[in-house]
C-alpha cells in the first residue's frame, strides 16, 4: 500500500528479447519473402525491391494505393554518394499483379539529403502536399497539377535539430482532428518557424530543450499552418516517430542509451515529463540518486521519479523506428487497434494489443515479421495501406546503429496481410461530400487526411451528412473519427461535445473531452459532469484538461478527482500531477477541505508524494516520522524532498533531526 507499492505496480515488461546470431542476408529480392516468419494466418509479399529504390528510410501511401518513399543514399559517411541529391519516390501497381512496376521521382536535391519522414496528403484537382521532415528543416513540397513531380517548395519549421542525425525531426503525422503530430529526439534541440523566429508554444514557453521546461526529445501538436503549437510530452532520447489513433490517444516508441535493454513504448499522457534525464537537473540516469531503480531498464527513465510518466513497455535492445496504429478489418480481428512497430536492430516488426489497465494501459506483443533467417532486414517504416494490409519498408543492410550505413544499392518495401489476400485499390469519391464523408472509413491515414481537408470546404452538407453517418454507425473507432470530423466543423463543437459526453462507451467521452479542448468548446460544464465519470480513463483525461486552470471552481474539480485516486494507479497520479502543474497550493488546499484526515490514507500518501505546492515539504515530512511508514516510501517520499523548494525542506526537517531518537 501507499507511495512505497509504486515502485512494483507500474511495469508491465516484455520477455527480453533473444537475438539469433546469425549470418544471414543478403539474399535476393525475390527471396525476400520466405526469410520472413509471420503468424500462420498471415503472409508477406514483395511489393518492391531494388532498382526500384533503395534505403527507404520512410514511407506512406496515399489514397491511390501509391507508395512514396524517402530514398536515403546521401547518410552520414555516405553523404556525398549521390551527387544530386536523395530522392522521393512515388512506386506504382499498374498491371494490379501485387508488386511495383512504375517509379516516379517526384523530387531530388541536396535539401532532402538523410530525410527521415514524409507525410502525404491530397487536395482538390489531384494537388498534393507532402511534408518532409530534414533536419534542421521540415519543408512542404506541393504539387500543384497532380503529375507527381513537386511543382514548388514551402517551408514550415526551420532550425529543428542536427543535420545528418538520427535524433533529430521526425515523420509528420494527421490525427483525428486534422492537427498535425510529430516529434523529434534529443538532437532536436528546438523549433523555430518558417521565418527563423523561436516557437513559443500555447503554454507561453518558447520551445527547446533549455530545461525552461522542456528537456530533450519532444512530441508535438500544431494546425497546419503551423499554429496554435503544443509541447504535448518531452524528455525522450529518441522518440523516433508519434503514432495517434481515432480517439487522438498517441503512441510512440524511444530507444536507450545503447547497451541497456531499456528500449520503450510510451502511451504519450498529453503534458507529461517521460524522465530520460532528471527533471530537474538535467543529470543522466546513470547518476546516483535517492530511490534508485533496481533493474537498468526502470532506472534508465527515472521511473521511480514523482512527475515521471509510466512506461507501457520495455523491449529489450534494438533500434525502433516507424509506427503506426491499426485500424482496419482486412488483418485478423485481434490487430485492431493495435500498434504496429519497427525495431531496425533485432530485425523485427511487432504487433502491441494494447487494453485498458486504470487509468492507463498494458499489452501484449505478437512479433508479426521476424528477420530471424535475414539478418540484413531492417524495418524502418510500418503504413496501413487504403485496403487494409500492411506495408513495411526495409532499408536493408548488413548493420544498423551508430550511424552507420554498409549498403547504398538496395532497399525492399513488403506487404503482409492474411493468405492468398491480392492488393486492390478502389476508387475514392472525394468530389462530393457523401464520398468524402465514406473515406473518413479508410484504414489508410492519407485518405482520411484528404477526406477531412475536403469536408472543411462544404462545412454545412458535411456536418448534416455526418450527423447520419455517426448515428448509424456501430464501431466506435469510426464513430470517433465522424465525430471528430463534424466537431471540428464551425459552430459544431458544443453539440458535438454534448452528443458523446453522454456515449456508453468510455473512449467516446473521451473525444469529447479532447474534442471540446480542441475546437475551444465549453470546457468548464463538461469537466464538472465528467469528473465523476465511472471510467478512470475518462476521469485521466479530465484531469489533464485542468491543466493551467486556475479558478477556484478549477481547484474544487481537482480534488474532487483527487478523492477518487486509486492506490499504485500511476497512470492517474501522474494525470493529477499534470492537471495540478503551476496551480498546486489551491488544488491541495481544496483537496485537503475535501478529504480533511484521508489525506494520509494510502491513496493521499501517493498524491503528497507527487505534488509540489508550498505545503508539500511539511506534508512529507510528516509522512516520514509516521511509524507505519515503510522503508521504501521512505526512499520515494525522501527523494520527493528533490522536487520541492529547498528553503521549505529545510524548514520541514527541523522538527525531524530535532526529535531524532537513533542510537
Amino acid at each position: 500500500q501507499g507511495v512505497g507499492s509504486i515502485r512494483f505496480s507500474i511495469y508491465t515488461q516484455a520477455p527480453k528479447l533473444t537475438v539469433v546470431k546469425s549470418a544471414g542476408g543478403p539474399v535476393d529480392p525475390q527471396d525476400g519473402p520466405g526469410t520472413l516468419v509471420t503468424p500462420e494466418d498471415l503472409e508477406v509479399t514483395l511489393f518492391a525491391a531494388e532498382p526500384l529504390l533503395s534505403s527507404p528510410s520512410n514511407i506512406d501511401i496515399d489514397s491511390k494505393g501509391r507508395v512514396w518513399v524517402c530514398e536515403v543514399v546521401n547518410y552520414r559517411g555516405k553523404q556525398n554518394t549521390r551527387k544530386e541529391g536523395d530522392r522521393i519516390l512515388v512506386l506504382e501497381d499498374t498491371d494490379a499483379d501485387g508488386k511495383a512496376d512504375k517509379q516516379t521521382v517526384f523530387y531530388q536535391g541536396r535539401d532532402i539529403d538523410s530525410a527521415l519522414g514524409l507525410c502525404v496528403v491530397n487536395g482538390p484537382d489531384n494537388s498534393t502536399k507532402v511534408i518532409v521532415s530534414c533536419a534542421p528543416e521540415v519543408m512542404v513540397f506541393c504539387d500543384d497539377t497532380g503529375d507527381l513531380v513537386s511543382d514548388r517548395k514551402e517551408t514550415l519549421f526551420t532550425k529543428t535539430g542536427t543535420p545528418q542525425h538520427d535524433h533529430s525531426v521526425h515523420a509528420f503525422t494527421v490525427g483525428p482532428d486534422g492537427r498535425y503530430y510529430f516529434n523529434f529526439g534529443n538532437t532536436g534541440q528546438a523549433v523555430h518557424d518558417a521565418a527563423g523566429q523561436p516557437v513559443v508554444d500555447l503554454a507561453g514557453n518558447t520551445v527547446n530543450d533549455s530545461g525552461k521546461p522542456y528537456r530533450q526529445g519532444m512530441v508535438f501538436r500544431c494546425l497546419p499552418d503551423g499554429s496554435k503549437f503544443e509541447v504535448l510530452g518531452h524528455n525522450f532520447r529518441n522518440n523516433y516517430e508519434v503514432a495517434t489513433d481515432s480517439f487522438g490517444t498517441l503512441w510512440q516508441s524511444d530507444n536507450d542509451d545503447d547497451g541497456n535493454r531499456g528500449v520503450r513504448i510510451n502511451f504519450v499522457m498529453e503534458y507529461g515529463n517521460y524522465g530520460y534525464v532528471d527533471e530537474r537537473t538535467g543529470a543522466g540516469w546513470q547518476i546516483p540518486r535517492v530511490n534508485f531503480e533496481t533493474e537498468i531498464p526502470q532506472r534508465h527513465w527515472h521511473q521511480n521519479d514523482p512527475g515521471v510518466v509510466p512506461n507501457l513497455l520495455i523491449t529489450g535492445a534494438g533500434s525502433p523506428t516507424g509506427i503506426c496504429v491499426y485500424e482496419g478489418n482486412l488483418l485478423p480481428a485481434r490487430f485492431m487497434g493495435s500498434m504496429l512497430h519497427c525495431d531496425a536492430g533485432p530485425n523485427i516488426m511487432r504487433a502491441y494489443h494494447v487494453t485498458s489497465a486504470g487509468a492507463g494501459f498494458q499489452a501484449t506483443i505478437e512479433n508479426v515479421v521476424d528477420g530471424v533467417a535475414d539478418r540484413w532486414f531492417r524495418p524502418s517504416d510500418v503504413c496501413v495501406a487504403p485496403d487494409g494490409s500492411v506495408f513495411v519498408a526495409d532499408w536493408y543492410d548488413p548493420g544498423v546503429g551508430g550511424h552507420g550505413m554498409a549498403d547504398t544499392e538496395k532497399g525492399r518495401i513488403y506487404r503482409v496481410a492474411p493468405q492468398g489476400s491480392r492488393y486492390r485499390v478502389a476508387p475514392v469519391d472525394f468530389d462530393t461530400v457523401a464520398g468524402a464523408v465514406k473515406a473518413i472509413g479508410s484504414p489508410n491515414l492519407s485518405t482520411r487526411a484528404t477526406a477531412l481537408n475536403m469536408l472543411r470546404t462544404k462545412p454545412v452538407e458535411a456536418a448534416s451528412v455526418l450527423e447520419k453517418e455517426f448515428a448509424s454507425s456501430k464501431d466506435p473507432r469510426l464513430a470517433a473519427r465522424l465525430a471528430w470530423a463534424a466537431g471540428m466543423l464551425p459552430g459544431q463543437c458544443d453539440l458535438w461535445v454534448n452528443k458523446l459526453s453522454d456515449h456508453s462507451d468510455e473512449n467516446l467521452r473521451i473525444v469529447a473531452l479532447r474534442l471540446c479542448r480542441a475546437a475551444g468548446g465549453k470546457t468548464e460544464s463538461l469537466l464538472a459532469k465528467l469528473v465523476k465519470d465511472p471510467s478512470s480513463q475518462v476521469r485521466r483525461e479530465a484531469a489533464i484538461a485542468l491543466r493551467g486552470r486556475e479558478t477556484q471552481r478549477d481547484h474544487q474539480l481537482w480534488a474532487e478527482l483527487a478523492a477518487q485516486h486509486v492506490v499504485s494507479d500511476r497512470y492517474e497520479i501522474e494525470a493529477l500531477g499534470i492537471g495540478a502543474d503551476g496551480q498546486w497550493d489551491g488544488r491541495l488546499k481544496a483537496w485537503k477541505q475535501r478529504v480533511q484526515e484521508q489525506w494520509k490514507s494510502p491513496a493521499g500518501r501517493e498524491i503528497v508524494w507527487r505534488s509540489r505546492g508550498e505545503i508539500s515539504s511539511q506534508w512529507i515530512a510528516e509522512l516520514l516520522a509516521d511509524p507505519s511508514t515503510s522503508t521504501a516510501e521512505s526512499l520515494a517520499l525522501i527523494r520527493a524532498f528533490d522536487f520541492q523548494d529547498s528553503q521549505k525542506v529545510r524548514e520541514a526537517l527541523k522538527p525531524l533531526v530535532a526529535n531524532y531518537q537513533g542510537p
